[in-house]
Formats: structure tokens, C-alpha cells, sequence
């Protein structure tokens, strides 16, 4: 992701990065010094590694990974409440329920004028949410545009469907609006399916040319629905005679879990601060950059501050959620279950998903908006600057991230609480220009394993992971200690400000 790189002339002090906090943002932040140097410095390699190790051995005892509703998941739950009961925090879990729809044994085919049958979760795989159906019929494009810059709208309005036959399965592609929207206009014009394919044109951060990996958002499309490659879609589009199977089986299946929170007794309860990690992995692997970086780094932070005996002005919360990798369903479910006055006392969230990557560069979320236009509520740029004093006073470089809905700052921002926070990278490409400021290498992923079996203990830059461990805590304690709350529910939401592209690690739009 090239979003341009915000550096400032460095200043020599941890208290002096404390103390330019008055000066950005809003006025309403009175923020004393606050020398963090003793915690950052507590926060070691050997630490963190023993927490990632710890998640790795509950993977490996219960069948390679740490989904949410599996054993894996529940013996890193069991970790964290020991390490963190032991340092003195009270700590709950907080369950709740949903349904997971898993669809292994879907197929597509061509069945003419030429056969072939496509790969599932490399060709194509079903859209979150989309229902079972077999269906074997002609195949019309939508209002695809596959000329110049690939912008489309294809689908996004009921005149695109005019003249559709009823009964053919509708080829559809990415642009513009939700795909649920996509969705309902095709079966509305008698679509008995869809396959909606990538838009293929170079969007820095966001992979517009391979497999689409969608989610419907909810429930009520009554047809299946399928995402794939730019290059499937398109050649299908200009196929002529084109016909294909559509198989979607989707199985449903109720998954109990929860949220671990602990709470660092004392502190100003209108003041929370709550810093938050998702603990599940994908049911794919152990997940320990994804997100074992994130909960090993909560947890040494939680522990050494217990350690250090700190008593913070402000409460702090740690909280470890269940359900991210299905659709950030913890993080929602505990902002769902705040009263007014509750989401009114949490000053600020500070999220932490993937901090370790092989191939990493430093991501903020850009809380002012000033790299995507698109600002979070109230409060927002006062994080983000706290983490950009804190790089360039240790002469680090770093690059702003949008807030595109891919982690557990979804709920928080909508419910008008300021959210900021770290990010390595994921599955993006690494520009050339980041290649030269991150010393990386320019071409790959930032992190190839990522949502596969590969992302095991060997897939962590464990120095990159120490610096991002260190500028989170640094935040933590920052927000712990500041004089005033940085509080943006008095703003309303923030629905409207930003057009989500993605829940958690599917595409909305």
C-alpha cells in the first residue's frame, strides 16, 4: 500500500513525544508528560516469543489451528486467563453464539461450448452468506466493462438487468456497490445464480485482480452466489454460448465461543482505555502473526505494567476477541451489549491485528483522514499522532492505513468511539517505494502465509514485531495516563464518514 509516508523532524525524548500530545488535534486533550520508556523496555523479544510459542503449542495439540469454537481456541483462551489472573487482573469471559456456514465440496464448471471444472478457494469460492443451490444454465454478462480503467457498476441498478433471460445465471462484476445489492438485483431479474468477478484494475493495498473473497453481509439472498478471479470473469464474458454449473453446499453449523476481557483494577472508569487483539485464528492454521502477534503483544503489555506496579489515572481493559476471522462477531457483540453511559467511558480503542509480518511495513490507521479522506470519530487523529511522535522520535518510518473495516475497530468506530492502532500487512504487495523505506522486498506479499497453514512461528519478523510491541505500548499507557478523555461518542457516529470496503477479511464492496 503506497499511501504516502507522514515523517516529522524527531524529538529527543519519550516525555517530549508525550508532551507534544496538547498540540494535535482537538484542544479538548490535556495531556500530561508521560516518560513510557520503562515499559517499552520492559516489553522484550524473549517475552513476546514465549507468548507466540505458547499459541503455537495450542494449535499444534488440537489439530493446527485456533478457530473460534474449537480446542485450539479454547486452550488459548485457557493461556490467557492464567497469564493474565496471574498478574493480577480480573478477567471474564464474555460468550456468546452465532452460525458459521462452511462450503467445502462446492463446485464450478463449464459446461459449454468447452468443459472445464475450476478450483475451489483458488478459482472461486462462495460468497458469506450465500445459500445452497445446484444450478446448471447459460451464462449473461451484466454491464461488465473490461476496457480502460475497468471502473463498473455492473449490477448496482435494475435497469443493468434489462432484457436478462430469467433462468440464466448471471456473470456479474466487482464495482461500485455492495454485493449484496449485486445479488438481489440479479435474482429480483430472475437469476437462479451468481458469479461475481473481481474488477481487475490496481488498487495499492487492495487485490482487485485475484480471487474474490466476498461476503452477501447478512442473510436474504435466496440464490447462490459465487466470487472469482478477474481472469475467469472476464474470459467468461466474452465467451460465447457460455454455460455452467453452479454448486454451492453449504453447511451450517452453531459455534458457542467468547470474548476474554480483563481489567487492570483502579483507574478512572469514564477514562477507559481498551486495547484489543483478536485471539481465533483461521481454521486453515495455527494463525500466530494472525493474529498470535496481536494477543502476545496485549499480553506482555498487560503483564508488564502489572509488573511495573503503574497505577494509570484512567481504567484499563484488555480485551482478546473470539469470532474476528467470521466476521469481527466479538468485537460487535461487546460494543452491542454497551449501554450509552458504558460507550461513553471508553476513551479510546487501540487495535492490534498483525504487528509481526515476514515482509512488514509499519501501518498506522489514519485517524484524520488527511491519506484516504475518510476520518474516524472524534479523537481519532490524536491516536493516530501519538504513534506517528513515537516513530519519528525513534527515527522510524511509517505509512498511513485506511480504516477499510478489515479488523475490530468496525463496531468501536461505529458507535462514535475513537479507534486507532498498528498493522504489518497482510496479503498486499509491497510496492517498490516501500521496498526501499522498509528495507523489504518489493513484489511479494507482506506476508504470504497469510490465512494459510503456513502462518506458524516461522512466520514472524520477531525484531519488526518487537518495534510494534513497543509503540503499542507506549500508546497504552499514553491514553492511560492523559489528563483528559479523548472521547468521541459526543460527535455522533461515524457511519456515513467512511464506506466500508471490507468486514474483517471479506469484501463488502
Amino acid at each position: 500500500m503506497n499511501h504516502g509516508m507522514k515523517r516529522g523532524a524527531a524529538v529527543a525524548t519519550a516525555t517530549l513525544v508525550c508532551a507534544s500530545l496538547a498540540l494535535i488535534g482537538t484542544p479538548a486533550l490535556a495531556a500530561i508528560p508521560v516518560d513510557t520508556t520503562g515499559l517499552t523496555d520492559a516489553i522484550t523479544q524473549k517475552g513476546l516469543q514465549e507468548h507466540l510459542d505458547a499459541l503455537q503449542a495450542a494449535a499444534d495439540a488440537n489439530g493446527g489451528n485456533r478457530a473460534a469454537g474449537t480446542p485450539g481456541y479454547e486452550a488459548s483462551s485457557d493461556y490467557v486467563v492464567e497469564r493474565l489472573t496471574a498478574a493480577g487482573y480480573q478477567v471474564e469471559l464474555q460468550p456468546f453464539t452465532y452460525f458459521q456456514t462452511f462450503y467445502e465440496g462446492s463446485e464450478l464448471d463449464r459446461t459449454a461450448p468447452t468443459t472445464e471444472s475450476f478450483v475451489y478457494d483458488e478459482d472461486f469460492t462462495p460468497m458469506s452468506y450465500s445459500v445452497g443451490g445446484d444450478v446448471t444454465e447459460p451464462v449473461t454478462a451484466v454491464d461488465v466493462n473490461l476496457t480502460g480503467d475497468l471502473a463498473s457498476t455492473s449490477g448496482c441498478e435494475a435497469a443493468d438487468f434489462a432484457g436478462f433471460p430469467a433462468g440464466n445465471i448471471a456473470l456479474i462484476q466487482r464495482g461500485s456497490c455492495d454485493f449484496r445489492v449485486k445479488a438481489l438485483n440479479a435474482e429480483t431479474a430472475g437469476a437462479t445464480a451468481v458469479i461475481i468477478f473481481n474488477q481487475g484494475n490496481d488498487i495499492p493495498g487492495d487485490d482487485r485482480v485475484g480471487l474474490l473473497n466476498g461476503t452477501l453481509g447478512s442473510a436474504g439472498v435466496g440464490i447462490p452466489v459465487v466470487g472469482t478471479t478477474f481472469e475467469l470473469g472476464a474470459a467468461a464474458a466474452v465467451t460465447t454460448g457460455l454455460e455452467m454449473r453452479v454448486s454451492v453446499v453449504a453447511e451450517v453449523v452453531k459455534t458457542d465461543t467468547w470474548n476474554v476481557i480483563a481489567d487492570l483494577p483502579g483507574g478512572r472508569s469514564d477514562r477507559t482505555v481498551l486495547a484489543g487483539a483478536h485471539l481465533d485464528s483461521v481454521h486453515e492454521g495455527p494463525g500466530i502473526n494472525d493474529n498470535g502477534t496481536g494477543t502476545a503483544a496485549l499480553l506482555e503489555i498487560a503483564e508488564q505494567i502489572a509488573d511495573l506496579e503503574t497505577a494509570p489515572r484512567n481504567h484499563v481493559r484488555f480485551a482478546f476477541w473470539g469470532g474476528e476471522e467470521d466476521g469481527l462477531l466479538g468485537s460487535e457483540f461487546y460494543v452491542s451489549q454497551l449501554t450509552k453511559t458504558q460507550t461513553k467511558q471508553i476513551a479510546v480503542n487501540l487495535n492490534f491485528d498483525m504487528l509481526g509480518s515476514p515482509n512488514p511495513v509499519t501501518f498506522i490507521y489514519d485517524g484524520d483522514g488527511d491519506a484516504f479522506g475518510a476520518t474516524g470519530p472524534n479523537g481519532s487523529d490524536i491516536i493516530e499522532g501519538v504513534f506517528e511522535d513515537y516513530f519519528t522520535a525513534q527515527d522510524e518510518p511509517f505509512e498511513a492505513t485506511e480504516f477499510d473495516g478489515r479488523s475490530d475497530y468496525f463496531a468501536f468506530i461505529n458507535a462514535g468511539i475513537p479507534a486507532g492502532g498498528l498493522f504489518s500487512g497482510a496479503e498486499g504487495i509491497m510496492t517498490p517505494e516501500q521496498a526501499e523505506l522498509f528495507d523489504g522486498a518489493a513484489g511479494e506479499p507482506y506476508d504470504e502465509c497469510y490465512h494459510r497453514a503456513c502462518d506458524d512461528i516461522d512466520n514472524v519478523d520477531i525484531v519488526g514485531f518487537e518495534k510494534m510491541a513497543d509503540a503499542a505500548a507506549h500508546a497504552t499507557l499514553t491514553f492511560a495516563e492523559t489528563t483528559s478523555a479523548v472521547n468521541g461518542t459526543a460527535k455522533g457516529k461515524a457511519t456515513g464518514q467512511i464506506t466500508w470496503t471490507f468486514k474483517g477479511n471479506q469484501a463488502i464492496r
